[in-house]
C-alpha cells in the first residue's frame, strides 16, 4: 500500500466514523420535538429511547461473527442500511404520531449504529498495525466531532424553525454523499490479516481460546471500567450537576459541553501522544485524570470545583476506549480479540450507566459515581497490559 492509498484509507475511517455521531445527535437534538408531537410522559420517553440500547446491544452482540462470515465491507453496508432505515422510519413515525414507530426506528438507528462503530474498530486497529502510527484515538476523536457537528446543526435548524422533514433529509443526504465515496476506499486490511493468520474452528471457538488469554482479560477490565467512566456522564452528568451541585439547566448544560469538549479535544491530541511517550504511559494518565475529575466532583463541595473537574474526567475517559482497543489488537488472531474488547466496551457503555440510577435513588447521584470511580482506579493499575505483546516477547526471551 502505497502513501496515497494509506491517506485515502485513513479519511475512508475518519469519515465513517464521523457519520454515526452525527446522526445519533441529529435525531438527539429532535427529542423535545419528539416528546412533544407524541404526547409522551418522562416514563414513556425512557421506554422509547430504550429501543436504541436494544438495538444496539443486540448488534454489538452480532457483529463479531457477522464480520467473521462476511468481511467489514459488507458488514459496513448493512450498518448503514440499518442507519438509515432508521432515520426514515423515525421521519415517517414523527409524521404519524406513532410511538411504536418511534421505538423501531431507534431499534434501527441502535443497530446500524452498533455494527459501524463495531467494524470501524476492527478496522482501525488493522489500519494502525499497517501504518505504524497510532490513529485509533483520532479515530475515536471523529466521532466525538461528529456528535458535535450533528447537535449544532440540529440547535441551528430548531432554531430556524427548519422542518424534521427537511432536516432529516439532509441528514441523509450527507451520510449518502461520505459513504459513497469513503466505501471505495476502506482498506479492509482486517480481512487480509484474517486470510492470512491460521485459525481453526468457528468464531465462537476463537472467542474461547482468546478469552484464555490472560492479558485479554486484564485489558477488559480496563475498557470496562473507562467505557462505563465515559457512559456515566453521558447519561447523568447534567442531572448530576443539577441534583449533587445545584447547579441550574443552563449551568449544567455548559458544564456537560466542557466534557464532550475535553473528550474531543483528548481524542485528536490522543495519538500525537501516545507516539511520542507509548502507549501505556499515556493510559496510566488517562485514568489518573478521569479518577481526580470523578473523585472531586463526588467528595468536593465546591459547585464550581466540581464544574471545571469535569474537564479531568472528559479528558481522561477520551483515551481509555481507544487505546484498549488498539492495545488489545496485538497479537494473533487480532480482529477477534479487537472484536471482544470492543463488545465489552460497548455493553459498559450501554448497561452499566443505567444500573447507577438505583444507587443514585438511594444514595444521590455523587454517591452514585463511586463505583465508577473505584472501577477506573483498577484500569490504572491494569493499564500495564496495553504494553505491546510482541515487545514483551523479545523481553522474555532476552
Amino acid at each position: 500500500m502505497n502513501l496515497q492509498q494509506q491517506l485515502r484509507g485513513k479519511w475512508a475511517i475518519y469519515g465513517l466514523m464521523f457519520l454515526p455521531g452525527f446522526t445519533w445527535a441529529s435525531w438527539v437534538s429532535r427529542t423535545p420535538f419528539m416528546r412533544d408531537i407524541l404526547h409522551a410522559s418522562t416514563e414513556m420517553m425512557g421506554l422509547i429511547l430504550f429501543g436504541f440500547s436494544c438495538g444496539s446491544m443486540l448488534c454489538v452482540l452480532l457483529a463479531g461473527k457477522l464480520i467473521a462470515q462476511c468481511g467489514t465491507s459488507r458488514v459496513m453496508r448493512y450498518g448503514f442500511v440499518l442507519l438509515l432505515s432508521g432515520v426514515a422510519v423515525m421521519l415517517a413515525a414523527l409524521l404519524l404520531h406513532n410511538a411504536y414507530g418511534v421505538f423501531a426506528s431507534l431499534v434501527l438507528l441502535g443497530g446500524g449504529t452498533a455494527l459501524i462503530d463495531v467494524v470501524i474498530n476492527v478496522e482501525g486497529a488493522a489500519f494502525e498495525r499497517l501504518i505504524g502510527k497510532s490513529i485509533m484515538t483520532t479515530i475515536h476523536g471523529f466521532f466525538s466531532f461528529g456528535t458535535l457537528i450533528g447537535a449544532l446543526s440540529g440547535l441551528a435548524m430548531t432554531a430556524a424553525d427548519i422542518s424534521i422533514s427537511w432536516h432529516f433529509a439532509a441528514v441523509v443526504l450527507v451520510n449518502l454523499l461520505i459513504v459513497s465515496t469513503a466505501l471505495r476506499h476502506l482498506p479492509a486490511t482486517s480481512d487480509s490479516e484474517r486470510h492470512e493468520q491460521d485459525h481453526s474452528g468457528g468464531f465462537l471457538a476463537q472467542v474461547g481460546r482468546e478469552l484464555r488469554d490472560r492479558q485479554l482479560l486484564i485489558l477488559g477490565v480496563v475498557i470496562l471500567a473507562m467505557a462505563l467512566a465515559e457512559g456515566s456522564a453521558n447519561d447523568w452528568l447534567p442531572l448530576l450537576m443539577i441534583d449533587g451541585h445545584n447547579l441550574n439547566h443552563t449551568q449544567s448544560t455548559l458544564v456537560y459541553a466542557g466534557f464532550t469538549a475535553g473528550m474531543t479535544v483528548g481524542r485528536f491530541l490522543g495519538g500525537y501522544v501516545v507516539d511520542r511517550v507509548g502507549r501505556v504511559l499515556v493510559l496510566r494518565a488517562s485514568a489518573f485524570s478521569a479518577a481526580l475529575g470523578l473523585a472531586m466532583v463526588i467528595f468536593s463541595n465546591n459547585q464550581w470545583l466540581a464544574a471545571a473537574a469535569v474537564l479531568f474526567w472528559g479528558i481522561g475517559a477520551s483515551l481509555g476506549f481507544p487505546l484498549t482497543v488498539s492495545a488489545a489488537g496485538d497479537g494473533q488472531n487480532s480482529a477477534v480479540r479487537v472484536t471482544i474488547a470492543a463488545t465489552l466496551g460497548y455493553l459498559a457503555f450501554l448497561v452499566g450507566p443505567p444500573g447507577l440510577g438505583f444507587i443514585g435513588e438511594h444514595a444521590g447521584l455523587r454517591m452514585a459515581m463511586l463505583p465508577v470511580l473505584v472501577m477506573v482506579l483498577l484500569a490504572l493499575v491494569c493499564a500495564g497490559a496495553a504494553g505491546s505483546r510482541e515487545l514483551k516477547k523479545t523481553k522474555q526471551s532476552v
